[in-house]
C-alpha cells in the first residue's frame, strides 16, 4: 500500500528554505525517502523555478554533492505600502531583495479607486525600470490604512475610511497581476515586516504606528494576531481618561486617534502655524525645536506611553517599534513613551525589551508585504498545487 504521507516536493522545498537541506543527501536523511523520490521531487522544484543546483557542497567521501539553493531570481513580487497620504511601493525578488522602490503621496483620501490606480501605475513603471514583465510576478501585497479582512481580502466598513469596503481591491489588482493577492492592515504588514527583518527566532514584535491615525500590529513566531473579529491592535480607538471633550472620527469621544495621532497634533499646531498640515511637518518642526510642536509630540508620547503599557503587560515583546511619520519626531515622542512604559510596567515584563525605531525603518511596510506573497507562494500546498497543475497540462499536450 503506497505511503500518502511521503513528504511531497512542496514539504522538501520547506527544508531548503529554512536552510535544514542544503544538498540531496540532506534531503534523504531528513525525509527517510529513496535517493530516486528525492531526485524526482527535486527535479520537480527545479522545472518549476523553485530550486537551482549550485556548486559543490563539501565532500565526505567520493562525488561532490551540488548545493541546492532557493532560486529568488525567477519571479518578482509587488509590494505596497499605503497610509493616509504617504505610499511606498516596490518589486523585490523572492528574497525580499528590493529591484526597485518609489515613494510618493498617495490619494487614499479620495477614495480605494484612486489609490489603487496609484499603485497599478507605479508598479507598472517599476518593473519597466528594472527590466522585469508583469509576466514574471508572482503574486501582490499591499497594507491598507483600513481594517482588513483577509479571508475575503476585502477592507471592512468603518467611519474612518468610508467607502473602501464596497471596492474589491483584489480584483482590481488581479485584472492588472498574476499570483495571489494579500492585503493586510497596515500596522500588522509593519510589524511582520520587522519581524522578517529580524530573522528567524526572533521574539514577539509589538509595533505602534503613529501617523494620521494610530494602529498596533503584533507578530510572534512569524504569524500576525488577530483576534476573533480581526481587530487586535486597534488600539487608535481606546478611550483616554480624562478627554472626552475631544471628538473622534469614528463617532466616539477621547479616542486615543483624536488625542494623540499625526492628524489630531497637525490640527492643533496649525492654529499658530499655518504651513503645518499632517504628522510629518509636526515631527519636522518638532526635531527643529518649535516650542509648541516639542511639547505637544511629548505629550502625545505620554499619552502613547500610558496605553501602550497595557499592550506591552498582555502580550511580553521584545521590541516595542514606534514607527509612523510622526516617529520622525525622535526622542521627543520615543524617549517620552519609553519612559511611561518602563515606569509604569512590571519589571517581568520589560525584561530585554527595546523600544526604539526599528531595524528597516519606513520600508517595514513593504518588507511584510513582500514576506506575506513569499510565504504563500512557497507554501507547500501552493508549491505542490502548481507543479500538480503543470504536469496535468503536459500529459494533455
Amino acid at each position: 500500500m503506497p505511503n500518502v504521507s511521503a513528504p511531497s516536493a512542496g514539504h522538501l522545498l520547506q527544508f531548503i528554505r529554512s536552510g535544514a537541506a542544503r544538498t540531496r543527501r540532506d534531503l534523504m536523511e531528513l525525509t527517510g525517502l529513496s535517493r530516486s523520490t528525492v531526485a524526482q521531487r527535486v527535479d520537480q522544484l527545479v522545472n518549476a523555478g523553485y530550486v537551482r543546483e549550485g556548486g559543490p557542497d563539501a565532500s565526505t567521501g567520493g562525488r561532490r554533492p551540488s548545493l541546492l539553493e532557493i532560486d529568488e531570481g525567477s519571479a518578482v513580487v509587488l509590494a505596497a505600502d499605503l497610509g493616509a497620504t504617504h505610499g511606498r511601493v516596490a518589486v523585490t525578488d523572492l528574497a525580499g531583495r528590493a529591484l526597485g522602490e518609489t515613494t510618493g503621496r498617495t490619494l487614499s483620501a479620495e477614495g480605494p479607486e484612486k489609490a489603487i490606480a496609484w499603485v497599478t501605475s507605479r508598479f507598472r513603471e517599476l518593473l519597466a525600470g528594472c527590466g522585469r514583465s508583469v509576466a514574471e510576478v508572482c503574486g501582490v501585497g499591499v497594507g491598507l490604512p483600513t481594517p482588513v479582512d483577509v479571508h475575503t481580502g476585502r477592507t471592512v466598513q468603518t467611519p474612518i475610511a468610508p467607502g473602501w469596503e464596497r471596492y474589491d481591491i483584489p480584483a482590481a489588482l488581479a485584472a492588472e497581476f498574476p499570483g495571489p493577492i494579500m492585503l493586510d492592515n497596515d500596522a500588522n504588514v509593519m510589524a511582520l515586516g520587522e519581524y522578517t527583518a529580524a530573522g528567524p527566532g526572533a521574539p514577539p514584535v509589538l509595533l505602534v504606528k503613529v501617523a494620521t491615525g494610530i494602529g498596533a500590529g503584533i507578530v510572534e513566531d512569524g504569524r500576525v494576531l488577530r483576534g476573533v473579529g480581526g481587530a487586535a491592535g486597534e488600539i487608535g480607538h481606546v478611550r483616554v481618561p480624562g478627554r472626552e471633550d475631544v471628538a473622534c472620527s469614528c463617532g466616539s469621544r477621547g479616542c486615543l486617534a483624536a488625542v494623540a495621532s499625526g492628524a489630531a497634533l497637525a490640527r492643533r499646531l496649525a492654529a499658530c502655524d499655518p504651513s503645518v498640515r499632517d504628522a510629518s511637518d509636526v515631527a519636522r518642526l518638532a526635531l527643529a525645536g518649535h516650542p509648541e510642536a516639542v511639547r505637544l509630540t511629548r505629550e502625545a508620547g505620554r499619552t502613547l506611553g500610558e496605553v501602550l503599557a497595557v499592550v506591552v503587560s498582555v502580550v511580553n515583546p521584545g521590541s516595542l517599534i514606534v514607527a509612523g511619520s510622526l516617529a520622525g519626531a525622535g526622542e521627543h515622542l520615543v524617549g517620552e513613551i519609553r519612559e511611561v512604559v518602563f515606569r509604569g510596567v512590571q519589571y517581568r515584563s520589560t525584561r530585554g525589551l527595546h523600544i526604539g525605531e526599528g531595524r528597516v525603518g519606513g520600508r517595514a511596510g513593504v518588507v511584510g508585504a513582500a514576506s506575506m506573497v513569499v510565504d504563500r507562494v512557497f507554501s507547500s500546498e501552493a508549491v505542490d498545487a502548481r507543479i500538480a497543475a503543470a504536469e496535468s497540462l503536459r500529459a494533455g499536450c
